[in-house]
């Protein structure tokens, strides 16, 4: 059994401002561009987008690429949120945290 390493977990939502009720052709939009990055494993919710690797970096280059999207599609104003858990103690991933909380 391979060995876990020590992983980042974030929450990521984007919300562009101005645009309407309906975001999702920018939240689509967004997901697209973190879908390219390496290294970088994700889950989409319906309130927020879970991040996941073992570079903070990648975490970090989701949002600023999310951000670079959403600017590219016109938005004029954008806001987000972003929740860091970095637990250096122990290695877990998403699912492990998942599998923790049902029990």
């Amino acid at each position: 059994m391979a060995r876990k390493s020590i992983v980042t977990i974030a929450e990521f939502s984007i919300h562009p401002i101005g645009s309407g009720t309906s975001v999702s052709r920018e939240v689509k939009a967004a997901i697209r561009s973190i879908s390219r990055i390496r290294g970088l494993k994700y889950q989409v919710t319906p309130m927020a987008t879970v991040l996941e690797s073992p570079d903070l970096t990648k975490i970090l280059k989701a949002v600023e690429v999310s951000h670079a999207t959403l600017r590219k599609l016109g938005s004029r104003r954008i806001s987000s949120t972003l929740r860091i858990d970095e637990r250096l103690d122990k290695p877990r991933t998403m699912a492990d945290k998942v599998r923790s909380a049902r029990g």
